[in-house]
């Protein structure tokens, strides 16, 4: 026998190589990435948001800075969006106005999160006589109109000693306190269903207390569908607080806001067409990218999503 034949054969090597498991975020974020509408939309709040934080930098002056015998310039080389009626750079108070606007809509839905998930996991959680009174509060605050309970909060308080004015607090706790609704009930949805899983079942075989259960394995299951809803509104927030601005109970000045200077240019559109114009698209480009985004992110988080 020859040495040749007396060796082993070699083990073949595999031709093709097992594909890595993506986790579940990972899966999101594949599904995430195909949506180009969403990617675009989200390139863009990064955008805003980084406008907003940077305010103080890329300015080119303070938002409350007048001149007033440079009052209602068209855009120019000096002001490259002209100028309000006061003499103000009008590019700085939208640069400005962006981090009001979105300062809103984030705060307006981190005050809904905690009233709304707190209402809805201890619905969800206890049931009962609990489910019965969240569920009658609901009901109450679903039958007042947004606009209108908004509206008279704030003319409430514009007539007490201790709140003065529109204000930026008045505005996001008037508009939180009817922001929280879809939250909540999401968040007893989430519950009542997931406490009938197996895994639930299980924790409360081995000794786990309700507490536990929801903290441990509730919530985390359930904070896909939330992040959808309190991204979508967002843009809902800062659409209220621009329509309250435009009425005049928004934004105290000098302080400036899109729906303020909207509803400052009125006087002044006919001629003056770009106070409108600018803050007007920006608020509808604003609105539009968080809307895609959240559309993404359903989507995305969606375990039956398939392409």
């Amino acid at each position: 026998m020859s040495v040749a034949a007396a060796q082993p054969l070699a083990t073949p090597r595999p031709t093709t190589l097992l594909r890595p498991q993506r986790t579940l975020l990972g899966d999101a974020a594949w599904r995430f990435s195909r949506n180009k509408m969403a990617v675009v939309a989200l390139v863009i709040v990064g955008l805003f948001l980084a406008i907003a934080i940077l305010a103080d930098v890329i300015s080119p002056a303070r938002y409350d800075y007048s001149v007033l015998s440079e009052a209602n310039q068209f855009p120019n080389s000096h002001h490259w969006l002209g100028t309000d009626s006061v003499g103000r750079d009008f590019l700085s108070r939208l640069i400005y106005g962006a981090r009001v606007s979105l300062a809103v809509g984030l705060s307006v839905q981190l005050f809904a999160l905690a009233i709304g998930l707190t209402l809805g996991t201890f619905a969800g959680t206890f049931g009962g006589a609990a489910d019965y009174l969240v569920m009658r509060l609901v009901e109450v605050f679903t039958a007042l109109p947004i606009w209108l309970f908004a509206l008279l909060l704030i003319s409430v308080w514009r007539g007490s000693d201790q709140m003065v004015g529109g204000g930026f607090l008045n505005v996001v706790i008037a508009i939180g306190l009817v922001s929280w609704i879809q939250v909540c009930r999401l968040t007893r949805a989430q519950f009542l269903s997931l406490r009938e899983k197996e895994f639930v079942l299980a924790a409360t075989s081995m000794g786990a207390t309700r507490f536990q259960i929801a903290h441990r394995h509730l919530l985390p299951n359930a904070v896909g569908p939330l992040i959808v809803v309190v991204t979508l509104g967002v843009p809902t927030a800062i659409f209220v607080e621009a329509g309250l601005s435009f009425l005049g109970f928004g934004i105290n000045d000098p302080l400036p806001s899109w729906g303020k200077m909207i509803a400052d240019s009125l006087a002044y559109v006919r001629v003056y067409w770009y106070l409108a114009l600018f803050p007007t698209l920006l608020l509808a480009l604003s609105m539009l990218s968080f809307s895609f985004v959240g559309d993404g992110l359903r989507d995305a988080l969606d375990p039956r999503y398939s392409r």
